[in-house]
């Protein structure tokens, strides 16, 4: 499927695929390894591919967010994240953990449902927010 939609990409002259992992579970053994094929796919189909792997975190998870970051940093080389759900009452603690141990900096934070609702991360907005009453 991922060569597929690189082929049909080139012929149409684009030069970003966006690919989704649909909701993938951490813990399936099987749909992880495929996930890691699908990542040697665009290894080999694109000249230092994949540029970039965003790995989209539910800020109200909670420790559970470190464990499928690293999951998927094993599986599929992640190289940036992205924090949603930070306008409810959780304040994306696991951002900390994900950043420090796993070294997977945060590029964009989301506050709600809309496209015009993500913003780049801000380390200073963050920590303020942490902090806020």
């Amino acid at each position: 499927m991922v060569l597929d939609a690189i082929k049909v990409g080139r012929t149409q002259g684009n030069n970003i695929l966006p690919g989704d992992t649909v909701g993938r579970l951490h813990t399936n053994v099987n749909l992880m390894a495929e996930l890691k094929k699908n990542r040697q796919v665009v290894e080999r189909e694109v000249v230092g591919g994949p540029h970039e792997v965003l790995l989209v975190l539910d800020s109200t998870i909670g420790q559970n967010g470190l464990i499928q970051a690293r999951r998927f940093l094993e599986s599929a080389a992640v190289t940036w994240s992205v924090l949603t759900k930070l306008d409810g009452t959780a304040n994306g603690g696991i951002a900390i953990a994900v950043v420090e141990e796993l070294r997977i900096p945060i590029r964009y934070v989301g506050i709600g449902e809309d496209l015009d609702d993500f913003f780049p991360f801000s380390t200073d907005d963050y920590v303020e927010g942490l902090f806020a009453n």
